[in-house]
C-alpha cells in the first residue's frame, strides 16, 4: 500500500471575525491558489488515490475537495474522525485495514502534530521521530502490510515550495 500524507493548506488564523470554532477555520484564498499549484504537482507526479480520506475539519475538508477534484478522485473521498487533531492513530489503521476493496494508494489530508505522529509511528513504532509537515506538504509512505506500529518506509517527503516549483 502507498499513503499519501497531505497537511491541509493556509486557513484563516483562530479569531478570525466570524470563526468561533477551530474546526470551522476555512481556507485563505492564498491557501486556495497554493493547494491548485500542489494538486498540479501531484497530478505531474502521476499519482492517483483509490481512496481519500480528510479530518472532518473544514481546513481539511477543502484542501481534500481541492486535490480530489484536480486528480479525479472525488467519489473516493471520505471525511473520518480519526484524522481530526486528536483522532485516534489506532482507528484510523484499523479503517484502512477494513476497507472494501482493499485500496493501493490512500491520500490521508490532517492536521500537525497528527501527521508527523502518525508518520513517525508507521516508520519507527512510536511517534518522537523530528518530522515536519508544513501547510501543504505531501510524503510518501510504502507498507506491504499496514499496522499500528512500525511497518512503513519513507519514500519521499515534499515540501509545498518544492511541489509549486514542480507545477
Amino acid at each position: 500500500m502507498e499513503l499519501y500524507l497531505l497537511r491541509h493548506g493556509l486557513a484563516v488564523e483562530p479569531g478570525t471575525h466570524g470563526v468561533t470554532q477551530d474546526s470551522q477555520r476555512p481556507l485563505t484564498r492564498k491557501g486556495e491558489r497554493k493547494l491548485e499549484q500542489i494538486a498540479g504537482a501531484m497530478e505531474a507526479l502521476g499519482l492517483c488515490f483509490d481512496l481519500v480520506l480528510s479530518s472532518p475539519y473544514l481546513r481539511t475538508r477543502q484542501t481534500a475537495e481541492l486535490i480530489a477534484d484536480a486528480l479525479g478522485a472525488r467519489k473516493r473521498l471520505k471525511c473520518t474522525e480519526a484524522l481530526a487533531p486528536a483522532g485516534s492513530m489506532k482507528e484510523l489503521v484499523s479503517q484502512l485495514q477494513a476497507a472494501e476493496p482493499a485500496p493501493d494508494h490512500v491520500l490521508l489530508v490532517g492536521h500537525e502534530p497528527y501527521l508527523s505522529e502518525l508518520t513517525s509511528l508507521l516508520l519507527s513504532g512510536d511517534t518522537s521521530l523530528a518530522i515536519t509537515f508544513r501547510k501543504g506538504g505531501l510524503c510518501q509512505l510504502v507498507t506491504a502490510s499496514l499496522k499500528h506500529g512500525r511497518c512503513a518506509s519513507l519514500e519521499w517527503l515534499l515540501t509545498p515550495k518544492q511541489m509549486v516549483r514542480m507545477s
